[in-house]
């Protein structure tokens, strides 16, 4: 089989050194929210990847829901960025930032000073999440933002977005996926509005559509990318009568808006639903932009599905934990290591910039 992974690839305005994505993973390093010179080294030995999409980094203080995850809305935060940036481009690949508001999935104790738990709804997500001052705690109920508060958290993620480019970003994915805010407000059952964004499938997806529309004014169509995973359930997203309506729905007027690029989790082998092929049909039918899949993939069935036009572009995850030489790893068909995944969430080196390369 041809090696299609391998090829050059042009997206958007961007030549890519291979069709390999190093997919989006929160690593929580980010002390106090700022990314830091460990960081830089964790991306830069990661950079043999045609693209890499960092770890969700919100543009919010009402965003920071995890312990230690970084953020994009002061210059602090675009000064740390710019050593990521740097870093990678000086290795030849490409780097988007994913912008992540964890809206409901989070715990106040985590959020900085002044800043609170937001959603579309004040329905409570369920389950605990880490806090470094308190330990394991359940979500808190998030205050159930208004409609001129949605307006205003519209605007934040277009300011993030700005601040990125001027961090040396080649572009933004817009996390819509995993149960975050924006698949919040996509979902049926979390969201239970009554105003322009909740009710019907195109009143729920007009938060997104929103921010897609106003950040491409402000950054170019070209600069900007979305992620979604239906039926993942993931962070007690609940099923829904339209899925399948609601993604239709959304990648024909994605299509329109012409973002640069589609990328779509599929949780199945992690015992998740999975996505239906007559869906990833409809989504590569209606999308005429690269289009990038993820989801426990190895070179065999990247390569097939670079082949047969079902995707592409191909993120891998797990796999670039642990070997930070992935791409060279599978060029030359070389043993993967396993991920420590004790140490996914730990705040300093180990388990994060200390996997050797294999040679």
């Amino acid at each position: 089989m041809s090696n299609h992974l391998f090829q050059t690839y042009k997206l958007g305005q961007l030549t890519l050194q291979n069709r390999a994505v190093m997919a989006p993973m929160t690593r929580s390093r980010a002390i106090n929210n700022i990314p830091n010179d460990l960081m830089v080294t964790y991306y830069q030995q990661r950079a043999g990847a045609g693209l890499i999409i960092t770890e969700g980094t919100s543009p919010s203080p009402n965003g920071l829901g995890y312990a230690r995850i970084p953020g994009i809305f002061n210059q602090e935060q675009v000064a740390g960025w710019r050593k990521v940036t740097d870093a990678v481009h000086a290795k030849g690949a490409k780097i988007f930032i994913q912008l992540m508001h964890t809206g409901r999935v989070s715990h106040e104790v985590n959020l900085p000073k002044g800043a609170r738990v937001v959603g579309p709804s004040n329905i409570t997500a369920a389950g605990d999440m880490w806090t470094d001052a308190e330990g394991m705690k359940p979500h808190t109920q998030p205050h159930a933002l208004t409609t001129e508060e949605v307006k205003a958290t519209i605007q934040e993620y277009v300011n993030a977005a700005k601040l990125a480019i001027d961090a040396g970003f080649d572009g933004v994915e817009l996390h819509a996926a995993n149960g975050y805010l924006i698949e919040q407000f996509i979902n049926g059952v979390v969201n239970n509005r009554k105003d322009e964004y909740g009710g019907s499938v195109a009143n729920r997806s007009k938060f997104l559509l929103e921010i897609v529309e106003q950040t491409i004014a402000a950054i170019g169509k070209e600069k900007v990318g979305v992620r979604f995973s239906p039926f993942s359930g993931f962070n007690d997203i609940p099923a829904y009568n339209e899925i399948t309506e609601t993604y239709d729905y959304l990648s024909k007027k994605l299509n329109d808006l012409g973002v640069v690029y589609l990328h779509f989790l599929d949780h199945s082998p992690n015992g998740l639903d999975l996505v239906p092929a007559d869906l990833r049909a409809t989504v590569r039918a209606n999308f005429k932009g690269t289009l990038i899949w993820c989801g426990a993939y190895d070179l065999e069935r990247a390569n097939q599905d670079l082949k047969e036009g079902r995707a592409d572009l191909i993120a891998f995850g797990k796999p670039f934990i642990s070997n930070p030489d992935l791409i060279e790893r599978l060029q030359q068909n070389l043993a993967l290591a396993q991920p420590d995944f004790n140490t996914l969430y730990t705040p300093d080196e180990k388990g994060y910039t200390d996997y050797p390369a294999a040679i």
